[in-house]
């Protein structure tokens, strides 16, 4: 028998099959809710095409109803972007589809805007994100003139900024602006716990990003969220070089039955949020996924998140910004935790390695190891010099 690839393959077959039994026969029913104030129905449920390789996944999710669909330009170095155009080529005007540039100048970020639209095979882009802007300061005056522009030659519909870090500060920031009409921010069960810095004074006791969602959402912006999962689930094979002799022991540390659909219920609650693009890599997934729009979230989910999040407690980034983001020597901490994911969470490790190696030189020769104490001490309790170090282990 052919073993299954997908994220949720590390189950016990007979597991798998009384799982599969409680599903019910017909199709999910479909959610629908409105993206801020740009006015776009989208499903509940949207489609993160990172790390898909299977177009036909992709033509199965429009099929189904499911309306958005995320890439980027840096996604497999340009050849997601041309996967999601030939998918969704005959339905171009049925479906939502998102881009993010990078670029740091607006004639960058404007060169990829015209490759991603040559890329996809479409006139225009619905939403295009300024990607990765983790400090107000990077959100410039000339980046938001690069959208401004777009906009008025008809390129792309609506305007977006994507972060991953200090996403508490971000929100209200672009909300402020108002030259943003979508967000799409970093959101899981697991940033319900996050402390306060030792420093309170300057990390302000880091806000529940539940409530700064409802304050951005009320002030117009739509909602999209990410990182659902808090740092992902996937099978780890037998004998895989990356993960030592004992795989099984990182397959237990990384998921359970039920867990990827409890977090993606947990985040789909909070009624600000217009969606959530979940990367989906097959049909498993992608029918197990739908159920998240159709499902309550119940006190089992509650319970399985809960023993989830005491897991991965000591290795899951929050990406809350109570360290200040970079360690005494230099080191980029969220980002380099947010890379290893890739790696360790999706079992993307080809993405991780490309991702790491986009860091600056200098931050990628220090080596955690060389010092004897950490200079970052997280409030949530992550391993910050043994999860560095793993990450400089595997992707240096």
């Amino acid at each position: 028998m052919k073993q299954s690839s997908s994220r949720r393959g590390f189950l016990a077959a007979p597991l798998a099959i009384a799982a599969s039994t409680q599903l019910p026969a017909a199709e999910p029913k479909l959610a629908y809710r409105t993206l801020g104030k740009t006015g776009l129905k989208v499903t509940s449920l949207s489609f993160g095409c990172m790390t898909t390789t299977d177009a036909s996944v992709i033509e199965r999710a429009a099929d189904t109803g499911i309306v958005h669909f995320d890439t980027a330009r840096a996604y497999q170095n340009g050849n997601n972007e041309r996967m999601v155009g030939a998918a969704l080529k005959s339905r171009r005007g049925k479906v939502i589809i998102s881009s993010k540039s990078g670029g740091k100048t607006a004639q960058a970020a404007l060169a990829d805007l015209d490759t991603s639209l040559r890329e996809l095979g479409t006139d225009y882009l619905d939403i295009w994100y300024l990607h990765m802007k983790n400090d107000p300061a990077e959100v410039t005056e000339e980046l938001l003139e690069a959208q401004r522009a777009a906009k008025k030659a008809g390129k792309i519909r609506f305007a977006g900024v994507s972060t991953h870090f200090n996403m508490d500060r971000m929100l209200p920031h672009l909300a402020k602006l108002g030259q943003t009409d979508v967000v799409l921010t970093t959101y899981n069960f697991a940033m319900r716990s996050v402390a306060a810095g030792a420093n309170a004074d300057t990390t302000a006791a880091r806000t529940d990003m539940t409530a700064a969602i409802r304050e951005a959402r009320q002030s117009g912006l739509g909602i999209v969220v990410m990182k659902t999962l808090a740092g992902g689930t996937t099978r780890v094979q037998r004998g895989d070089r990356l993960y030592g002799a004992n795989p099984q022991a990182l397959s237990q540390r990384l998921g359970q039955p039920g867990v990827p659909l409890a977090a993606i219920k947990w985040a789909l609650r909070n009624q600000s949020v217009d969606t959530a693009i979940v990367c989906m890599t097959d049909h498993d997934q992608l029918q197990e996924n739908l159920h998240a729009m159709a499902e309550p979230y119940t006190p089992r989910d509650e319970a399985l998140l809960a023993e989830h999040l005491a897991r991965i407690s000591p290795i899951y980034c929050r990406m809350c910004g109570s360290c200040n983001g970079v360690c005494a020597n230099g080191v980029p901490v969220p980002d380099v935790l947010r890379i290893l994911t890739y790696a360790e969470g999706y079992g993307q490790f080809a993405l991780a390695r490309e991702r790491y190696l986009e860091l600056p030189e200098p931050a990628r020769a220090i080596r955690c190891t060389d010092c004897t104490t950490c200079s970052v001490d997280c409030p949530n309790g992550v391993q910050i010099q043994q999860r560095v170090s793993r990450a400089q282990e595997l992707l240096a």
